[in-house]
């Protein structure tokens, strides 16, 4: 699994200019089960459990924010060992 931790790199302003296409490619990553959970508004979280950072490079490639090059990416790989019972199947 992967935190996918973004941060804007311009104003707010601008950022708004590409949410509705941002939003139509989360939507669309989730219906591939591609991410499980994200945290909006001040850049962002998200959860991906892709398998490989690789595929999951490819598909950030996607995204609006980054083809508009408004959003920096922090990739941290994520591997739990031990969750509360309702998180157990992030385990892998």
């Amino acid at each position: 699994m992967f935190i996918v931790s973004l941060t804007y790199a311009t104003s707010l302003e601008t950022v708004d200019k590409h949410l509705a296409e941002h939003l139509k490619y989360l939507e669309e990553q989730y219906a591939l089960g591609n991410f499980i959970a994200s945290v909006p508004r001040t850049g962002g979280i998200i959860l991906s459990k892709l398998d490989s950072l690789e595929k999951l490079e490819a598909v950030l490639e996607k995204d609006p924010f980054n083809i508009a090059s408004i959003v920096a990416y922090d990739i941290q790989e994520f591997i739990p060992t031990m969750t509360s019972k309702e998180f157990e199947n992030l385990k892998e």
